[in-house]
This record gives structure tokens, sequence and C-alpha cells, in this order.
């Protein structure tokens, strides 16, 4: 059975070999049935070509573990000058002189073939080191898989196989009301045991909170539709400066995917129409219009620190790696790694309560916050200097990963970010009382 991409508890050179195979299995699923002029696909500010994004990603790997750590020469010379991210400008991936398919599926099997053959002869544990470097790739993998489903969502593409029969669990309906907290002094950021963190997350540090009353669950699409039809996107006081400007230069009045239909909703799922679901919570929305519902709702967006104060410290608990407590992820208690092929109802999924109440703080969709990307005091780049570094103040944190996140990446510390601009992300977002 594959691996479904829950964390383990120890890694080990088999267990890491597994995750490489699931996360490649994965990267192929979500671009093996698409033709070569889809593989290209248009030149937007917001997607990539997938044929260059598949390669970067064999790239990276080849970058960081066989370059890197073991001092092998380049499988590909001309690499870098392909698949270089930081030093290759958006709108010219389009115009490099790609490999054809056949050429970057094979060096994508060359890189993985090496790197598995690496593991097999090194005898012994995994030297922390070591690992550290395997995971930073292995999570660089799954966070493009997350990117390659949003493309495909974003270009009207058909689902990937993973998302198209796949049963869901019974749905739940809404779940109405807050979960009060008294605040207080919280540490922020990562416990300290986990096997790797990324540099955004570090260093720990105390932070102070007021008391706060932050919702069950995520706001939903009829809760959305409200808003909508009540005609939110028209009215300028619900909307900050910069979200009222990207509003009329978009001339945006309803979620990116929706359209009516007489009185009847829809929303697009892949090359797909549905009857708006008004259970589901509200996703490909940015956080300008997540912030002018919450002043049009008499609502607000929580802090980082509120958001991860909730999901992981409450009710004399120590501080817990995920929502429920210390155990890995599964499907009952959170929606991750594409099993559940889409969203649920923001009221399913009981069991991943955290114990004051909350629901789905992992997985269905990623939650906008009122922060901004900063680094943490005495922030240090770490080995992929450019991960976090360049993002930082132009950003906005999300927390809490989506149906198509990978479950052995997400926890309660991870931090995600966007500009807040961003639409074609899997992101949504709860509110906190003012």
């Amino acid at each position: 059975m594959p691996d479904t991409g829950a964390p383990v508890a120890v890694w080990t050179r088999h267990t890491l070999a597994q995750a490489l195979q699931d996360a490649r299995r994965r990267t192929l699923e979500l671009v093996e049935d698409l033709d070569d002029a889809q593989l290209r696909g248009p030149r937007l500010a917001i997607v990539n070509p997938l044929l260059w994004e598949i390669g970067h990603v064999a790239w990276f790997h080849e970058r960081w573990v066989l370059r890197h750590l073991r001092g092998r020469p380049p499988l590909l010379r001309e690499a870098d000058r392909l698949y270089d991210s930081i030093a290759i400008a958006h709108d010219t991936r389009w115009d490099l002189p790609l490999p054809s398919r056949e050429q970057t599926l094979a060096y994508m099997s060359a890189v993985l073939e090496a790197i598995l053959e690496e593991l097999a002869r090194a005898p012994g544990e995994l030297a922390p080191s070591e690992l550290q470097v395997h995971l930073l790739a292995l999570y660089h993998e799954d966070m493009h898989g997350e990117a390659f489903a949003y493309t495909r969502q974003t270009l009207g593409y058909p689902p990937p196989g993973f998302a198209r029969e796949t049963p869901r669990p019974q749905e739940g309906g809404p779940l109405a009301a807050d979960a009060e907290f008294p605040g207080g002094t919280y540490v922020l950021g990562p416990r300290g045991d986990e096997p790797f963190v990324f540099d955004n997350e570090l260093e720990p540090h105390e932070v102070r909170l007021e008391a706060f009353a932050i919702a069950r669950a995520a706001t939903t699409q009829g809760q959305f539709l409200a808003f909508v039809e009540d005609g939110g996107y028209l009215r300028r006081e619900f909307w900050s400066e910069e979200g009222w400007a990207w509003r009329e230069r978009e001339r945006a009045t309803h979620p990116v995917y929706w359209r009516r239909e007489g009185t009847r909703w829809y929303r697009r799922v892949f090359d797909r129409w549905v009857p708006l679901e008004p259970q589901r919570p509200v996703i490909h929305v940015n956080a300008y219009e997540a912030e002018a519902y919450c002043r049009w709702a008499k609502r607000r967006l929580p802090t980082e620190a509120e958001w991860e104060y909730a999901a992981s410290l409450a009710g004399g608990y120590a501080k817990r790696l995920y929502p429920w407590g210390d155990a890995p992820p599964d499907p009952r208690r959170a929606n991750l790694d594409g099993i559940a092929g889409g969203t649920l109802d923001v009221g399913a999924l009981a069991a991943g309560d955290t114990p004051g109440g909350l629901r789905q703080m992992l997985g269905n969709v990623w939650e906008w916050t009122a922060s901004v990307f900063r680094p943490y005091p005495g922030f240090r780049p770490g080995l992929y200097r450019e991960y976090s570094e360049p993002w930082f103040g132009t950003h906005r944190v999300l927390r809490g990963g989506c149906w198509v996140t990978r479950s052995r990446m997400i926890r309660n510390a991870y931090r995600n970010y966007y500009t807040p601009e961003r639409r074609d992300v899997w992101a949504g977002f709860r509110t906190c009382a003012c």
C-alpha cells in the first residue's frame, strides 16, 4: 500500500526512501495525464510552466542531496541554467530551451534513483545533518505538489487522478460559535523535538496575548455568500486601502471561481461547475477579501500567535504538535494528503478537535491570518537561504494546511506565506470576535 504521507516516529533510511518515492508518485500523478501543450501552459504571473516546474523539483533534490551532501557532479550539465528558481526570472521560464517531456522525466528518474542508491549504500543511522538536507528536499517536492494541484485548478484542467472518484467521509454540516481563550504568555514556534523545522519558525520566543475568542470552524461558503449578496464587494467601507485598490483593479464582485446563474450560485472545481456547497469552507479568497468579510461581519482575522495558541495550548495541556495531541494525522482527524478529493463540510472530522473545541485547524483550507510574514527574533537563514528571507515584509502568514497538503510536513507551528492578493491558492479563513 502506498505511503499516505503521514509523519513517521523515527526517520530511517528505509522510511525516507519510502517517503521520497511517495512524493515522486504524487508529482507524476499530478502531471502524467496532461499533454505537451498543457505542460507548457499559458504565460501567467501566478503559475509556472509545469514542464519547467517538475524539472525544478528534480534539480532541487540533485542540488542539495547529490551535489551539496554527496559531492557528486551534475547529472544534467545545463541544470542550473534551466531550473534555478532564484536566478531565473519567472517571466522567462516559458522561453528556456527546456528538455522534452521524455527527457525531463528521465532526468527526474535518474536523480531519484541516484538518491535511493546512496541511501541503500550507506550503513547505519541517518546523521541529523544528513536528514535535514533530505527533508528539506522532500518537503520542497511536497509543496510543489500542492502548487501543481492549484495550477490545474487555475488553468481549468481536469482534477488529478487522486481527486476524481475518491469516496468522501460523512459530511458534517456547519459548526457555529466561538471558543474563548484567556490569553497570557505563550512560546510561539516549534517545540524542539521535531525532526525538521524551516528557518522562519526559529527561534521559539515568548509572546503576550490578550483574551480572545476564535470561531470553532472556518468561514463557510454560505456565510461568505451572504456578504456577496449584501453587496460587500461594492461597499468601500469594508475594504482597506490596499484591498479596495485591488478590488477596483480586478473588478471583483465575488470569489474568483464563482458564478451566478439565475438565483443559483456555482463554483468551478478544476474543469467542472458544481452548485455552491453552503457548509464547505470558502476557498480561493485572498487576504483582502477575508478582511472585507470580517469588517462586514464585525469580526477580525486572528493573528498567527492567536491561531497557534488556540491550536496548540489550551485547558492546562502541554503544547501539542497537532490540534488533537501528538498522534500523527489520519483521515479521521484531518483532511490532508488529497485523500478526500477536495474540501469537506466545516463540521466534519470531529475526532480532530482541539481540547477547546476548534475543528479542522489542520487540513481542508489554509487560513489567512492578520500577521505580516516577518522573522522571529534571532532569525538566521537556513541552508536554503532564499526559502524565507526574501519574502519578509511583503507576504501574509497562513496556517493549518489544506486538503492536498502532505500530512508528513504540516504541524501547528508550520508557517506558510503568500502575498495578500493571491486567490489561486487553497486558502480560506476563520474569524475572531472583535
